[in-house]
C-alpha cells in the first residue's frame, strides 16, 4: 500500500466526509435550520406580544383623550360657591379650576408619551417582523438546498463507486462541474478530478485503508499491540541461543549492549536552561508530565517556534502541554496561512490546546463552507 501525502490524505477526509451522512455540508444546515426555527419561535412570541401591547397603548392613548374630554367639560360647569358650605365643613380639598388647569397641562403630555410609547413599539414589531420573515425564508432556503446536496452527494458516490470499480468514463468538465458544488477550492477541485480520472494514484489505497480500519474490532486491534509486544522478547532469546551455540563461540564477537537513555529530571532542567525556560516556573508534577512524553527534538522545535515570533516563552508555563505537541508546528502554520498573525495565535492559545491538527483543519472548513472568512472571524470563537 502506497504511503499517501498529507495534502491528498486531507482532501479525500473532506471527500469522504462530504460522502456521509455526517457531511460538514449537512450539519451546517441542520445548525442553521435550527438557529432558524429558534428565531421564528422567538420572533413569533415577540410578535403576539408587541401586539397585545400596541392595542393596550392604542386603547389607553383613545380613553385619555374622550375621557379627559368629558372630564373637563364637567369641572368647567361645576360652580365651587354652589357647593362652599359642604367643601369648607367637611374639609374637602376639591378646586374645579385648579383640576381643569392641571389636565390641560397633563393631559396632552401623557397622551403624547402613550403615542410615543405606541410609535416605539410599532417600530420594534416591524423589525421583529422582518428577523421572523428572514428566518421562514431562511428555513424555506435551507430545504431547498438540502435537496440540491442530498442529489449532488449522490452524484458525488456515483462518480467515485465508478472510480473505485475502475469504469469511471465521466468527463472531466462533469467532474469538475460537481465538485464546485461542494465549496472546494480551485486547487482542491483540480486534484480531487484527477484522483477521480486516476483513482490508482491515491483513491484505492485511500479506500483499501478505510475499509481495512472499519474491519478492525477493538479486540484485533489489542491483540495485533500484544503480539507486537511479544516480538522483541522472542527475538532476543534467539539472540542469545546463537551465541550459546559452541561452534560459533569464537566468531561471534561480543556486542555492547546499546541502552537508550532515560533523562532525569536533572536532564530536564539542563534543557530548559540550555533553551531559555526557567525550570523554576513548573511545579514537578509539571516536569514529571513533560518527562511522560519528552521528545527532546519536538520541545526544541515547539520553543524555536515562539522564539523566531518573538513571543514570551510563558505560554508553555500556562500551556505545558503545547512544550510537547507533536502537532504545534502543523497547527501554528495552518493559522497563519489563513492570514492570522503569530500574535493572535499567541493571544488565544485556547485554539492551540483545543484542537488537534486534523480538526483545526475541520474547523476552518466549516467557517469557509458557512461563507466565512477564516482570518476575520476571532480565535475565540472557533
Amino acid at each position: 500500500m502506497k504511503i499517501l501525502s498529507p495534502e491528498v490524505t486531507r482532501l479525500l477526509d473532506k471527500l469522504y466526509n462530504l460522502r456521509g451522512s455526517d457531511s460538514v455540508i449537512f450539519k451546517e444546515m441542520e445548525s442553521a435550520h435550527e438557529k432558524a426555527e429558534e428565531t421564528k419561535e422567538r420572533t413569533t412570541a415577540l410578535k403576539s406580544t408587541l401586539q397585545e401591547k400596541i392595542a393596550g397603548l392604542e386603547a389607553d392613548s383613545k380613553n385619555l383623550s374622550e375621557q379627559g374630554k368629558k372630564l373637563i367639560e364637567v369641572l368647567k360647569g361645576i360652580d365651587k360657591k354652589a357647593y362652599e358650605t359642604v367643601i369648607d365643613r367637611l374639609h374637602i380639598n376639591f378646586d374645579p379650576e385648579a383640576l381643569v388647569e392641571k389636565l390641560d397641562t397633563s393631559l396632552p403630555e401623557t397622551i403624547e408619551k402613550v403615542n410615543e410609547d405606541i410609535k416605539s413599539s410599532q417600530e420594534e414589531l416591524v423589525k421583529v417582523e422582518e428577523e421572523m420573515n428572514s428566518a421562514i425564508t431562511t428555513i424555506e432556503e435551507i430545504g431547498i438546498r438540502k435537496d440540491a446536496a442530498i442529489a449532488n452527494q449522490e452524484k458525488l458516490n456515483e462518480y467515485f463507486e465508478l472510480a473505485l470499480a475502475g469504469n469511471i468514463n465521466i468527463t472531466r468538465d462533469s467532474i469538475t462541474s460537481l465538485l464546485e458544488q461542494f465549496d472546494l477550492t480551485e486547487e482542491e477541485t483540480r486534484e480531487a478530478a484527477k484522483i477521480l480520472m486516476f483513482p490508482e494514484d491515491a483513491l484505492y489505497d485511500y479506500d483499501a485503508k478505510i475499509k481495512e480500519s472499519e474491519k478492525k474490532s477493538i479486540s484485533e486491534v489489542m491483540q495485533e499491540a500484544k503480539n507486537q509486544e511479544e516480538v522483541a522478547p522472542k527475538v532476543e532469546v534467539e539472540k542469545l541461543q546463537v551465541k550459546e551455540e559452541p561452534a560459533k563461540v569464537e566468531e561471534v564477537k561480543a556486542q555492547p549492549v546499546v541502552t537508550e537513555k532515560k533523562f532525569d529530571r536533572e536532564d530536564l532542567i539542563d534543557l530548559f536552561n540550555e533553551i531559555g525556560l526557567d525550570y523554576l516556573d513548573y511545579t514537578t508534577s509539571d516536569l514529571d508530565e513533560i518527562l511522560e512524553h519528552f521528545n527532546e527534538k519536538v520541545i526544541r522545535r515547539n520553543v524555536n517556534i515562539f522564539k523566531e515570533n518573538d513571543l514570551s516563552l510563558d505560554i508553555f508555563v500556562d500551556h505545558i502541554n503545547l512544550l510537547y505537541d507533536k502537532e504545534l508546528e502543523a497547527k501554528m502554520d495552518r493559522l497563519l496561512r489563513i492570514g492570522k498573525s503569530a500574535l493572535d495565535i499567541y493571544l488565544n492559545p485556547t485554539v492551540l490546546t483545543k484542537y488537534d491538527y486534523k480538526n483545526l483543519d475541520k474547523a476552518i472548513l466549516l467557517l469557509q463552507n458557512s461563507g466565512l472568512d477564516p482570518k476575520k472571524v476571532p480565535l475565540m470563537a472557533y
